[in-house]
C-alpha cells in the first residue's frame, strides 16, 4: 500500500527542485550569465550618477545623491524584476506541468524568492561597493527600508500573477505590459524627486504605489530626507495584498488555460 504523503511536503519539495532549477538556470544558462544580473543595475547607476555629477549636484532633499539613486533603483528593480520573472514563470516552465504534483504557481513562486535572493546579494554588492567609497550606506531606519522593499516585492508578485494571466487570455496584452514599464519608470521617482513636481501632477503621480515604496526606502536611509507629504506604507501594501489575491484567483480560475498554452 503506497504511502500517503503530506500535501505540504509534496509542496516544499516541488517549490524547492524548481527553485534550484530557476537558479541554475539564471545564474549558468549562457556565458557569464550571473555578470550580466549586476552589470543592468550598475550600469543605469553609474550614468544617473555620473548625470548628476555633471549637473553638480551633490544632495537632493539632503540626501547623498549616489546613495539616493542607488537604493532608489534598487528598490525599482526588485519590483521589475520580481514582476517581469513571475509574468514568464508559467511560459518557461511548461515541460514540468506533465506532473501532477507542479500546479502554476510553483514556478511564479520559486521565481519570485529566486529574485529577491539574487536582489539581495546584488544590493549587497552594490552598497558596499559605495561604502568603499566614502557613501553612507547604512540604513537609518533598517525596519522601515526592509518594510517598504519587502511591500514593493509583493505588489511585484502580484502584478506577475495577473500580468501572466492577461497575457494567456489575450497574447496582445503582452506589448502592452512591456510598454508599460518605461513610464512605471518614469513615474516612479527613480531618476527625478518627487518634490520638484508640481500641483496637481504630484497628486496623480502619487496614485502609484510603487511612487511611495521608493521615497519610503530612501527615507529609512536618509534621518533628515525631504520627501513629499502623504507617504504611506499602508497604500503600498493595500495594492500588493490586492493584486496578490487578485492573481490567486485568476490562476485558480485560469489554470488550465495557463499550462495549456
Amino acid at each position: 500500500m503506497s504511502e500517503v504523503r503530506n500535501p505540504m511536503v509534496v509542496s516544499f519539495a516541488v517549490w524547492k527542485a524548481i527553485f534550484l532549477r530557476e537558479a541554475l538556470d539564471r545564474l549558468f544558462d549562457m556565458r557569464a550569465a550571473w555578470f550580466w544580473l549586476l552589470t543592468e543595475p550598475v550600469l543605469h547607476i553609474g550614468f544617473l550618477v555620473f548625470i548628476f555629477t555633471v549637473l553638480r549636484m551633490r544632495t537632493v532633499g539632503n540626501a547623498d545623491v549616489a546613495v539616493w539613486i542607488i537604493v532608489g533603483m534598487l528598490a525599482f528593480f526588485l519590483f521589475r524584476r520580481t514582476a517581469v520573472q513571475v509574468t514568464y514563470a508559467v511560459d518557461s516552465n511548461q515541460p514540468l506541468f506533465t506532473y501532477r504534483q507542479v500546479k502554476p504557481f510553483d514556478p511564479a513562486l520559486a521565481r519570485a524568492v529566486l529574485e529577491a535572493f539574487l536582489m539581495a546579494i546584488i544590493s549587497t554588492i552594490i552598497l558596499s561597493v559605495a561604502a568603499l567609497l566614502s557613501h553612507d550606506t547604512w540604513p537609518h531606519d533598517p525596519l522601515l527600508v526592509l518594510s517598504a522593499v519587502f511591500g514593493l516585492w509583493l505588489f511585484g508578485v502580484g502584478y506577475g500573477l495577473v500580468a501572466s494571466v492577461l497575457m494567456a487570455l489575450v497574447p496582445e496584452m503582452e506589448h502592452v505590459l512591456k510598454i508599460l514599464m518605461l513610464p512605471l519608470y518614469l513615474i516612479s521617482g527613480v531618476i527625478m524627486p518627487l518634490v520638484v513636481i508640481p500641483q496637481p501632477y504630484l497628486d496623480l503621480l502619487m496614485l502609484n504605489p510603487i511612487a511611495h515604496g521608493l521615497e519610503l526606502v530612501r527615507a529609512g536611509f536618509f534621518p533628515y530626507y525631504h520627501t513629499v507629504q502623504g507617504l504611506s506604507m499602508e497604500y503600498l501594501y493595500a495594492w500588493a495584498i490586492v493584486n496578490l489575491f487578485l492573481g490567486l484567483m485568476l490562476y485558480r480560475r485560469f489554470a488550465l488555460q495557463l499550462v495549456m498554452k
